[in-house]
């Protein structure tokens, strides 16, 4: 699983309180974007803990809202090993409603 500038990788990292996410570029090997439930813009927006399903499907439609900023509009998601359930699940449906396509 790689990504490019065109279709960047999706790496989530979730943690008992949060959830991070980063877009690579594998080809070029840095990250294009990096966002996490700790931002304080996150945190200002919707005012929501990290650590749970809401707060991750909220996190979904906010990557998918900077990701477009970005001319991001595809991607391919690497789910770092998590199963595919609760807020891995959440922060995907969530990305994809706001129009991130996988």
């Amino acid at each position: 699983m790689s990504g490019t500038k065109e279709i960047p990788r999706l790496i989530v990292h979730r943690s008992l309180s949060n959830l991070c996410v980063q877009f690579i570029d594998d080809i070029a090997g840095h990250t294009i974007l990096s966002l996490s439930t700790k931002d304080d813009s996150f945190k200002k927006e919707f005012g929501v803990k990290g650590g749970n399903v809401e707060s991750a499907k909220k996190m979904g439609a906010y990557i998918a809202r900077e990701a477009s900023k970005k001319d991001i509009q595809k991607i391919v998601f690497d789910r770092g090993g998590y199963l595919y359930h609760g807020r891995i699940k959440a922060l995907a449906d969530g990305a994809r409603e706001a129009g991130l396509k996988f």
